[in-house]
C-alpha cells in the first residue's frame, strides 16, 4: 500500500509528487532505456501515479518508452503528455495550436503510448498565431471523444489561462517553479487558484543544480541542454553555487540533502502543487520522494528563502530564443 499522499489537479487525483520523464530521452545525454524502464516501474511500485511526458521528448521516443514501461499496469498510471512543438531535430522551433494539428498530435501520442486515452493532455507552449479558444476547443473535442480525460496548459500567461478556462475547464498548469524560478508567483499562480487549477512545477530542482551535484558543466554530456543555459554559464555559475552552499548548510542541519530541502520547499507551496522532478535513476527517485516527509516550519521556509533570494539568482532560466516561447 502506498504511503504517498494524494493531491488534486482540478478534479484529477494524483500522487503528491509525480515523475518527470523528459531526461530519459531528451536534453540530458544519451538514453538508457533499460535503466529508465526499471526506474519507471519502481516509481509505480512506490505509489507514484503521475508520469509526465511529451511528444517532443526524444521526438516520440519518450512516449514509446513509457508505453513499454506501463504495459500491463495502465490502471496504476495517471498519464500526462503534451503537444505543440511541431519541429523535428535540427529544425527551427515551431509551435502549432491549430485544431487540425491538435487532433493529429493526440492520435500520434496515443499510438506511441499504446493506450486508448490520455489522462492529462497539455498544450506544451501557446501558439501566438492561433487563438487559445481554437486550441482548447479542439482539445475539448478530444475529451468528448473519450481520447483525453483532462486538459492542461504549460508556460501560459494568466490572461491566456482565463480565456482557455472559459472554453473548457483546465485541470493543471505546468510551468517552471523552484527556488531559482519564481516568476509565476506574482500573477499566474493566484489566477490558477482562483479558478481551481492545479500547479505542476517542472524543474523543481533547478535542472539538478539545487541538488549540489554540479559545480561545472564539464562533467555534462556534450549535448546536455544545460551547457547552453545562462545560469550554468561562467560568472553566473559561481554566484549560483554560493546559493547552493547556503542551502547545503540548512539541509545538513535538518539531516537532509540540499535537493531534498529545495524540493520540500516546492511541496510546501500548497496542497494544489504537484512537482514532477525528473530522474532516470532509482536512487534519486527515492531521494526525491523522501522530500515528501520533510516538515518545514514558517521559520524553516523563511530561512530557505533568505538563503536563495530570487533577486540573487544569476542569469535567465532559458536563452533569449527559448524565453520567447514562455508566458504565452
Amino acid at each position: 500500500m502506498s504511503t504517498i499522499p494524494t493531491r488534486h489537479l482540478g478534479e484529477l487525483a494524483v500522487s503528491a509528487q509525480g515523475l518527470g520523464c523528459m531526461g530519459m530521452s531528451h536534453g540530458y545525454g544519451a538514453a538508457d532505456d533499460a535503466q529508465s524502464i526499471e526506474t519507471l516501474r519502481h516509481a509505480l511500485d512506490l505509489g507514484v501515479t503521475l508520469l509526465d511526458t511529451a511528444d517532443f521528448y526524444g521526438f516520440g521516443h519518450n512516449e514509446e518508452l513509457i508505453g513499454r514501461a506501463i504495459a500491463g499496469r495502465r490502471d496504476e498510471v495517471v498519464l500526462a503528455t503534451k503537444f505543440g512543438f511541431a519541429n523535428r531535430l535540427g529544425e527551427p522551433t515551431r509551435i502549432r495550436g491549430d485544431a487540425e494539428y491538435v487532433r493529429q498530435a493526440c492520435d500520434a501520442s496515443l499510438r506511441r503510448l499504446g493506450v486508448d486515452h490520455i489522462d492529462l493532455y497539455y498544450q506544451h507552449r501557446v501558439d501566438p498565431q492561433v487563438p487559445i479558444e481554437e486550441t482548447v476547443g479542439a482539445m475539448a473535442e478530444l475529451v468528448r471523444a473519450g481520447k483525453v480525460r483532462h486538459l492542461g496548459l504549460s508556460e501560459a500567461s494568466a490572461r491566456t489561462i482565463r480565456r482557455a478556462h472559459a472554453v473548457h475547464p483546465i485541470a493543471a498548469l505546468q510551468s517552471e517553479w523552484s527556488l531559482w524560478t519564481r516568476d509565476l508567483e506574482a500573477e499566474t499562480a493566484p489566477v490558477c487558484r482562483e479558478l481551481g487549477i492545479g500547479l505542476v512545477p517542472f524543474a523543481p530542482l533547478g535542472r539538478g543544480f539545487l541538488t549540489g551535484r554540479y559545480n561545472s558543466v564539464e562533467a555534462l554530456a556534450d549535448n546536455d541542454v544545460r551547457r547552453t543555459q545562462p545560469r550554468f554559464a561562467d560568472g553566473n555559475l559561481e554566484q549560483n553555487l554560493a546559493i547552493v552552499e547556503r542551502l547545503n548548510e540548512l539541509a545538513s542541519a535538518k539531516g537532509v540533502t540540499a535537493g531534498q530541502l529545495a524540493l520540500a520547499w516546492v511541496q510546501h507551496r500548497g496542497d494544489d502543487v504537484v512537482p514532477i522532478p525528473g530522474t532516470r535513476r532509482k536512487q534519486y527517485l527515492e531521494e526525491n520522494l523522501a522530500a515528501l516527509d520533510i516538515e518545514l516550519s514558517a521559520d524553516d521556509l523563511a530561512a530557505i528563502e533568505a538563503a536563495a533570494p530570487s533577486e540573487r539568482i544569476a542569469g535567465t532560466r532559458y536563452d533569449a530564443t527559448s524565453l520567447t516561447f514562455t508566458n504565452g
